[in-house]
């Protein structure tokens, strides 16, 4: 009979964790990662950002923890800086990205995942 893994210590400094790039200056680390939650560690560069987009099913909490971030949700934008974070609710348009001069460190954590759950979505009128 297979037995689940242990959870043991991660860190963004060793090869252990699925690291990624995205966008013109966004990287990420899995932190966490099953098929019901997802917990990423992102650096975004001064300047940049994802598209404006949507998850049919996913629910999500950006939590900054150094920097400032810009996370436009349904046509209301709002900056949070270290350890302040918000909530984005299943289908609800959002954009997240650091419109500062200076880099970005947050959290991303998803319920389920949000990979494989993303459409585009149109700009606010």
């Amino acid at each position: 009979m297979d037995r689940p893994s242990l959870p043991h210590p991660v860190s963004t400094d060793g090869d252990t964790l699925g690291h990624y790039l995205w966008g013109s200056g966004g990287e990420g680390w899995h932190l966490a990662k099953s098929p019901q939650l997802s917990v990423i560690q992102e650096r975004l560069a001064p300047g940049c950002q994802e598209t404006r987009h949507r998850h049919a099913r996913a629910e999500q909490f950006f939590y900054v923890l150094a920097g400032q971030a810009t996370l436009e949700v349904a046509g209301t934008v709002h900056t949070l800086g270290p350890g302040q974070g918000l909530q984005v609710l299943p289908g609800q348009p959002h954009r997240f990205g650091n419109d500062s001069s200076q880099p970005l460190h947050c959290l991303v954590i998803s319920t389920p995942p949000s990979h494989g759950d993303r459409t585009l979505a149109e700009a606010p009128a």
